[in-house]
């Protein structure tokens, strides 16, 4: 959690509706939106780049938790996007972002005859097996924003390349932070694919000589949760007392992080940067606690990831490598290797531009 027509975060292209936030209890929320209920059997064989989509597909999105706004803005981007396809959207999900909290939900999902699932998975490895006898059963696997294995799953949809996100995060704290001084990372689960991920290739980008005199002293872990990031904040600055930086690549983590340091005496002297949403931190980038972060549009990465879903349930993509499919507004995507799909470079967000964005 562009100018281009993919990101389409940029000021003159963004025309998100209000955001609606849901909180759900840990036996799960389920949202329904209903579409026409036409549509055959499950496409399979090859893949048929001319073969229509299929309306009345059963579409649900799995993130790693419902509570989360980063997910609840994602998933009413699927939910937009399952709607011009006319089909039906479900959203369901835990309360809290563990390593086995999802394996129930993809089991009753698989069970009620979905025909795409689409998921954020908290660990790469907990929820494949359970994904494997959905795939089994009938159902397209979609992953989004954090990846499975790529055999438990046809499509993964990432934001931006991983590379992309390890040398925005680093070019931005060691901007903030004069290219001198010892920096921390604040993660959200230590099992994440998608943090473990940014945070190796961070650690690589940190070797190169331009950065050679920042120092990674430590990754805390926060789990997502906004309390314990809030905590870890804390808890971070009390141990490294020379800390110069903190980098957050998690919504829930650096809106906490933002939180703790607006409030405390190292307002202003210990940078913070990481993954946010502008609705999130706009407080803190105009009371000076935050100079600048970065995020894609999850609005639209969910919307990417339901076409994904469409394309796969409709036979038009088997998420080979080279395969094309068009995702409404955002145009036309190809399917990279190992079936991952790229939504497009991250925007950065600061004083000059926060107020154009309202998500």
């Amino acid at each position: 959690m562009s100018t281009s027509s993919r990101l389409r975060l940029g000021a003159t292209a963004l025309t998100l509706a209000s955001l609606v936030l849901a909180a759900a209890a840990c036996g799960g929320t389920t949202r329904e939106n209903s579409g026409d209920s036409g549509g055959g059997a499950p496409v399979g064989g090859a893949a048929d780049p001319d073969a229509p989509l299929r309306s009345g597909l059963k579409i649900a999105f799995l993130p790693k938790q419902v509570n989360n706004p980063y997910f609840t803005t994602a998933d009413n981007g699927g939910k937009d996007a399952v709607t011009e396809v006319r089909g039906e959207f479900k959203e369901v999900g835990p309360s809290e972002a563990s390593a086995s909290s999802q394996v129930s939900y993809i089991n009753t999902l698989s069970q009620q005859g979905m025909d795409v699932i689409v998921t954020s998975a908290n660990d790469p490895n907990a929820i494949c097996g359970a994904l494997t006898q959905a795939k089994a059963a009938g159902a397209k696997i979609v992953t989004f924003d954090s990846d499975t294995k790529p055999e438990c799953r046809q499509v993964f949809v990432n934001q931006v390349t991983a590379q992309g996100i390890a040398e925005n995060q680093v070019k931005l704290i060691a901007g903030q932070i004069g290219g001198a001084g010892e920096i921390a990372i604040l993660s959200a689960t230590a099992n994440a694919t998608n943090q473990n991920t940014w945070i190796g290739l961070m650690k690589e980008e940190l070797k190169k000589p331009e950065y050679a005199r920042i120092k990674l002293v430590t990754v805390a872990y926060g789990n997502d949760d906004d309390q314990k990031s809030f905590q870890e904040t804390q808890g971070l600055l009390q141990a490294y007392p020379d800390l110069k930086g903190i980098v957050s690549p998690t919504t829930v983590g650096v809106a906490a992080a933002a939180r703790y340091l607006s409030g405390s005496q190292y307002k202003g002297r210990v940078k913070l940067t990481g993954l946010g949403t502008p609705n999130q931190m706009r407080e803190y980038v105009k009371d000076g606690t935050v100079d600048a972060f970065a995020l894609w549009n999850p609005a639209d990465l969910g919307y990417l990831a339901a076409y994904a879903g469409a394309a796969l349930a409709s036979g038009q993509i088997s998420g080979a490598e080279g395969e094309k499919f068009k995702a409404g507004k955002l145009g036309e995507f190809t399917v990279g290797k190992d079936g991952t799909v790229v939504l497009g470079p991250p925007t950065v967000f600061d004083k000059t531009n926060i107020d154009q964005f309202q998500f």
